[in-house]
């Protein structure tokens, strides 16, 4: 059970709300008496006082279930399907679908593991919150600061796919890629800057789109399979694998090597958790919107780069040209890789928009507590965390840069350091849900009915996991240059911390307390429930 709010915080409590003379000091003692009466509860009942996260005030609960259902979906289709798959075919082939279904399980495993921890609490702070509560505020400052490295990066490598995109037309080919970069970083930006409904709004319609793409693609892909036509240069059908040297044409440790990139696939899919804390209604939603995702995973993911492998051969792709386009260009329909190309974009403008999204509450989160810069912790009339968001659009900036002066490499750089903050945040999260069910096997927490299937075995299989991942970077050269990159990036944050230790609150954990007792948190309650 969570610890119990003793007398004298109680009493302190009231002292600060009622004053100190002392009729005050007997109206806040009999205040006191009563709250006590309702709140401290034995050992064995952990319902009345559960922990609440102070970084959490201010937000508003405006996600509605289909936009959390959609954000699930976004957040696992992204950039790293509509544009990295294409890269990834042409030097690995279709074994790469193999990697994605092995990535994809241990994706699902962490969400699950996430989702016990947010149902039980939902919280905007997500895995940052859990990590201070279980963890401490150095599991918080790393966690979350792990984060923030995969999805700063990840809006530079987004900007770039939506640069990368704009030059299929001809009359943007003159265009520079940088500027190009940037006005994507601009609009998003806006659009985040709104209202948290405006983001969920917007984030519905482009996971909506690219829901709708993948079916249509998947489609014709299986109907031009069917009866062998003609894509390009090639005919649809088996031999496109068979007669192109097999499903490992480069050699497994080639897949092997690309696995991190496949990993970025997936990177967006832990965004669930830190929507859970502004949705309406979140023990109902999450468990629907985690649950489905090991089916879009494998439908849309596995499905996707079989299909990929059957239509064309796996060296008609390219890292410089979304698959999608690729196949829907060689099928001969007028005009059909203009519609794709306007799809994949607004993937991109999607990923993008996740990602200024989750690390602004991120960067709150660690703002309060005091690990990370306090302009970080200042919200707008909206009640959106302006200060993170602009530090992140700041430090996209730098993708900004690198398409300046590295256009046709920056998104293959950025997106295998983004690939290592991702795997670095899901081992984070899947070591906070061993602290909590440490919290568990000693009777002082009690798990949820949604839970993790097999842990912890499942939570020290997927660590191994992610750690091979990681390492699989020694096999490449530019992947030993990403490890070089992601040292420096450590060397960075133990010098953060020990610049920011002193400044840290390590009480932002308070109770919520549930005055009428109907086993619900007051601050969690809606209007309905608090009249039961």
């Amino acid at each position: 059970m969570m610890e119990r709010l003793t007398a004298h915080h109680c009493f302190f409590r009231a002292q600060q709300h009622y004053g100190t003379t002392p009729k005050q000091h007997k109206a806040a003692q009999r205040n006191t008496e009563k709250r006590e009466k309702r709140t401290i509860v034995s050992d064995t009942t952990p319902h009345n006082a559960v922990k609440q996260d102070k970084s959490d005030s201010g937000y508003s609960k405006d996600l509605k279930p289909r936009h959390i259902q959609m954000i699930a979906i976004g957040g696992s289709i992204g950039t790293g399907l509509f544009l990295g798959a294409g890269g990834r075919l042409a030097q690995g082939g279709a074994g790469l679908a193999i990697a994605y279904a092995v990535c994809g399980i241990f994706a699902f495993l962490m969400v699950r593991a996430l989702g016990e921890l947010a149902i039980r609490r939902p919280s905007s702070g997500a895995f940052v919150s859990y990590a201070r509560e279980f963890l401490g505020e150095k599991g918080a400052y790393i966690t979350g600061w792990l984060f923030f490295l995969d999805w700063s990066v990840t809006v530079m490598a987004d900007i770039t796919a939506v640069a990368v995109y704009f030059h299929y037309w001809q009359a943007f080919q003159n265009v520079p890629q940088w500027l190009l970069a940037l006005c994507a970083l601009a609009v998003v930006f806006v659009l985040n800057m709104l209202s948290v409904k405006m983001f969920g709004e917007a984030e519905f319609w482009f996971a909506a789109i690219k829901v709708a793409t993948i079916i249509a693609f998947m489609l014709i892909a299986i109907w031009a399979i069917v009866t062998g036509a003609p894509v390009g240069s090639s005919h649809a059908g088996i031999a496109n694998i068979t007669e192109h040297g097999g499903l490992f044409p480069q050699g497994i440790p080639t897949v092997f090597a690309l696995t991190l990139g496949v990993v970025f696939a997936f990177g967006g899919t832990e965004m669930v958790g830190v929507a859970a804390g502004e949705a309406k209604d979140a023990a109902k939603v999450l468990p629907k919107a985690i649950n489905s995702m090991i089916i879009r995973i494998f439908v849309f993911y596995v499905g996707s780069v079989v299909l990929m492998a059957l239509v064309l051969p796996y060296n008609a792709y390219s890292s410089n040209e979304s698959p999608f386009v690729t196949f829907f260009s060689g099928i001969g329909i007028p005009h059909a890789g203009d519609v794709i190309q306007v799809v994949v974009l607004t993937a991109a403008l999607s990923s993008l928009n996740a990602g200024l999204y989750s690390t602004g509450r991120t960067l709150r989160s660690l703002a309060i507590a005091g690990s990370g810069p306090k302009f970080a912790a200042r919200m707008n009339k909206h009640h959106v965390p302006y200060g993170g968001i602009i530090i992140t659009s700041a430090l996209g900036l730098i993708g900004v840069v690198m398409n300046a002066v590295l256009p046709s490499d920056a998104f293959e750089i950025v997106m295998n350091l983004a690939g290592i903050g991702i795997a670095g945040t899901w081992a984070a999260i899947l070591v906070t849900h061993l602290a909590f069910l440490r919290k568990v096997k000693a009777g002082k927490e009690t798990r949820p009915a949604y839970r993790m299937p097999g842990a912890p075995y499942t939570n020290y299989i997927s660590l191994v996991f992610f750690a091979v991942v990681v390492l699989s970077n020694l096999t490449s050269a530019a992947g030993r240059w990403t490890l070089a990159m992601f040292a420096v990036v450590v060397i960075a944050m133990v010098a953060g911390w020990f610049y920011v230790r002193g400044r840290i609150d390590g009480n932002l954990m308070d109770g919520m307390l549930d005055d009428n007792g109907n086993d619900v948190p007051d601050v969690l309650e809606t209007t309905e429930t608090a009249g039961k």
